[in-house]
């Protein structure tokens, strides 16, 4: 089994109540801190053999003080962790590469405003893959990412995109150019972000926005406002609960997040809603409904990561990582943990993406509007979840 190793920065955990739902007592989940060991699962994800240098917290004798990381300087991050830096707020993360020699991890990252994909490998400059024309305007721009599951073989890279006109989801070959696999998504004043994810059948999975129209999320014969569950060419793909409909759900306003578990049963999509911030469990063939989970104070819940016992949730609009404990059937069995809030955390977070059980990769956005940057932001960096003293998961 290949294995990624990093470093380990400290667990100063907070606890957040959040919705109006209350439960009994129950073991925490899991903290998150920077990198430790990755076991690849199916899909998109390569072989990761190699090593990270063991860094602060790591290899230490029990009281042993962790020694501090030392803040960065320019573009130069001393954590482990950290994959890349000096790109603009980050919009979409994807893994490609561990190199077997050095250890040297390889992200793609996308940009928001900028447009730019870029490929980024600790202490080497990002290198611009590609430059998407966007409209960024509003809220949307170059908003999701991800690789074909059969990247290893195709290098296939998908992304959504803010035209002058639309949104779209386009394709990205090797020493080719960008083309459309679905065009004539609604763009409108807002409701112009889109996410992406693959299912466990190798389905491309589209969440779009309502462009500022509530009607449209609600019409079936619209594209905006949904969950679309398509082919490699735009086409619905095979098993949608309507034959030949690309729409699987229907009823999200702002998508920020879609991610499916490693076993393909659940699938959840974040949504700015119009009074709070919303997590869905996506089921096929209906509306949205009631959410699974809400915030009415809004900490700009966006990325996701459905984990074997919990979901975890970036935030933007506050610094740290949200943890909802969860059942294996997809119920919630306690309150949100919030953590990597503090001095061991990154920022305010955007994208998410699971590697594994037990590891994810974040894309932080701290140039945005209201955040406190340094000088490295904003950065791709790799975090695990913490284990319990006997050295399971909680």
């Amino acid at each position: 089994m290949s294995r990624l190793r990093g470093v380990l920065i400290g667990s100063a955990l907070g606890l957040l109540a959040a919705g109006c739902t209350s439960f009994p007592e129950q073991p925490d989940p899991a903290g998150w801190s920077p990198a430790q060991q990755l076991t690849p699962q199916a899909g998109p994800v390569p072989e990761l053999p190699g090593e990270l240098p063991k860094g602060p917290g790591q290899g230490q004798q029990p009281g042993q003080q962790p020694t501090p990381v030392p803040p960065p300087e320019g573009c130069k991050d001393f954590s482990p962790a950290v994959v890349g830096t000096c790109l603009e707020p980050v919009s979409g993360v994807a893994l490609t590469d561990v190199n077997q020699t050095t250890g040297a991890v390889t992200a793609l990252a996308t940009e928001r405003v900028t447009g730019r994909l870029l490929r980024v490998t600790k202490d080497v400059d990002p290198v611009e893959v590609a430059k998407f024309e966007v409209d960024a305007s509003t809220d949307g721009g170059l908003s999701g990412l991800t690789l074909s599951p059969t990247y290893a073989e195709d290098q296939l890279v998908y992304v959504y995109v803010t035209t002058a006109t639309d949104n779209r989801v386009m394709r990205l070959a090797p020493g080719d150019v960008p083309k459309p696999v679905l065009t004539g998504i609604p763009k409108g004043p807002t409701g112009n972000r889109g996410v992406l994810a693959y299912d466990r059948t190798g389905a491309l999975l589209v969440a779009t926005g309502d462009a500022g129209n509530p009607a449209s999320a609600a019409d079936p014969n619209s594209l905006a406002g949904k969950v679309l569950r398509i082919d490699g060419t735009g086409q619905p793909a095979r098993g949608n609960p309507t034959a030949g409909s690309r729409v699987l759900a229907s009823g999200l306003k702002s998508p920020g997040g879609l991610c499916v578990s490693g076993d393909g049963s659940k699938t959840w999509v974040t949504d700015a809603g119009a009074s709070a911030d919303l997590l869905y469990r996506v089921e096929p063939g209906k509306a949205l409904g009631d959410p699974a989970w809400s915030w009415p104070d809004r900490p700009g819940i966006g990325g996701c990561a459905s984990f074997s016992n919990m979901v975890a949730l970036a935030t933007g609009a506050v610094p740290g990582m949200i943890n909802l404990p969860m059942n294996p059937d997809g119920s919630f069995t306690g309150k949100p943990q919030v953590t990597l809030n503090g001095a061991e955390g990154f920022g305010r977070l955007g994208p998410v993406l699971a590697l594994d059980d037990t590891t994810a990769l974040v894309g932080t956005v701290n140039k945005n509007a209201g955040g406190t940057p340094v000088s490295s932001d904003d950065r791709v960096v790799i975090i695990v979840r913490e284990q319990d003293p006997e050295g399971g998961r909680d």
